[in-house]
């Protein structure tokens, strides 16, 4: 047992199989094998569920597996029990399919119409995956169909924020009635990961809010500065010393009353990034004169230079397309975003041309989290935001092509011709 399981899921297997329960969340850092030991008890609970139909004469038990999304469902769940476990999962018309004589009906947890295939069901319990993700409409959800006798529900998750309903309602929940059993993990539970890899993760995990979710798994809100690892001494450098050949991209944050910001980042292949010019103003109108900003930034850094934007203002989007600006849509997710930025600055891979940014310097000591909200303070984050959709957008692009690469139309065209289509 020691070979296949850490010492926390050893005991986490133990209360499953003697423990009374009806709720059973393992929540806590990255890495740290909750969902491996999950994907274990998911198999216990479907042979569990397939003894007890039978004694019941039901012939087909059904059972949820519910995820934020169908290719989370895939990498997290299926495809472990397929290469670890080598279990032949085969789908029918409705993306269900049985193992051991348990209809499993996969719910999809971003938003209620995911959950929607399970209405009316009656099911003999649900292993939810990324359960902090799920909308607290489609948890309710899936715990109203769990409805059978014994029926229990199984979730891993990530913390959030400590005022999230998962935390509030469930993990909190010290009413023996609810008869909930919760496991903390920390990345160092996972005594099967190689210690470079452990130092190397900590090493790279921005400071505060980050570090005490996705390393010690603790349910937190920011506090303080948003990027407290950034060192101006350190991450200063002269614009004669900025190695060639970079790649530029922009950043623009909309406003009128408030100010517009354009910051412009060249980046090389090492992975480091460079802050080498920005504009910053208000009270103007985006034509004439953001346009022409724009405009003099493309001559002197790249005709085809994106320009990241802020969606909130699309006729802003569209007016610089209008004038062939290379305008696209900025990555609105606040946190990922900046978390993505923060790993780059924890890293010492982010530096600004000394005299280059001013108002990103003024703004980056005022940008702080809302200890209520868990969000950044909306105030002093202008440039903050341009510079975020700067950088983290490539990156979620880039991220998107590998996990949904390009469809081969000849390979498609060949196989269609081979069905005879």
């Amino acid at each position: 047992m020691d070979n296949l399981l850490t010492a926390k899921q050893q005991w986490v297997l133990r209360a499953y199989m003697h423990g009374d329960w009806k709720y059973l969340i393992n929540y806590g850092a990255v890495r740290s094998g909750k969902t491996f030991i999950d994907n274990i008890l998911f198999l216990m609970e479907l042979q569990r569920v397939s003894r007890q139909a039978k004694e019941e004469g039901n012939r087909k038990p059904m059972y949820i597996l519910a995820g934020y999304s169908s290719n989370s469902i895939q990498n997290n769940v299926l495809s472990e029990l397929t290469n670890v476990f080598g279990l032949d999962i085969h789908y029918d018309r409705h993306g269900h399919f049985n193992l051991f004589g348990v209809e499993v009906v996969p719910a999809y947890t971003g938003n209620v119409r995911g959950a929607s295939a399970i209405r009316g069901m009656s099911s003999y319990g649900s292993y939810i995956n990324e359960a902090s993700l799920a909308t607290q409409e489609a948890f309710q959800e899936i715990i109203q169909r769990c409805s059978k006798p014994g029926a229990r529900i199984i979730c891993d998750t990530n913390p959030d924020s400590p005022q999230h309903y998962l935390k509030r309602d469930y993990i909190d929940n010290k009413d023996p009635k609810a008869r909930i059993k919760t496991f903390h993990f920390v990345l160092d539970d996972n005594t099967f990961l190689p210690k470079d890899y452990v130092d190397s993760l900590k090493a790279a995990t921005p400071s505060g809010m980050y570090y005490d979710r996705s390393i010690l798994g603790l349910w937190v809100t920011g506090e303080g500065a948003v990027y407290k690892d950034f060192d101006e001494r350190t991450m200063t450098v002269k614009r004669e010393d900025l190695p060639d050949s970079l790649t530029y991209t922009a950043g623009v944050d909309w406003g009128y009353d408030h100010p517009t910001a354009i910051e412009i980042i060249g980046h090389d292949d090492k992975g480091n990034y460079y802050l080498v010019d920005e504009a910053y103003g208000q009270f103007e109108q985006v034509d004439p004169h953001w346009i022409a900003v724009a405009q003099k930034f493309r001559k002197k850094y790249g005709l085809k230079m994106p320009f990241y934007a802020d969606t909130a203002r699309t006729e802003h989007i569209a007016n610089f397309k209008e004038h062939h600006i290379n305008a696209k849509y900025g990555y609105k997710n606040v946190l990922d975003g900046i978390e993505r930025v923060a790993k780059i600055i924890k890293q010492h891979k982010f530096y600004v041309v000394e005299g280059a940014a001013p108002n990103f310097i003024n703004e980056i000591y005022q940008y702080v989290w809302d200890e209520k909200t868990g969000a950044p303070v909306k105030e002093h984050d202008h440039a903050q935001d341009a510079v975020r959709y700067c950088i983290a957008t490539p990156l979620h692009l880039e991220e998107q092509r590998k996990q949904y690469p390009a469809v081969d139309k000849n390979k498609v065209r060949r196989t269609l011709r081979n069905l005879g289509i």
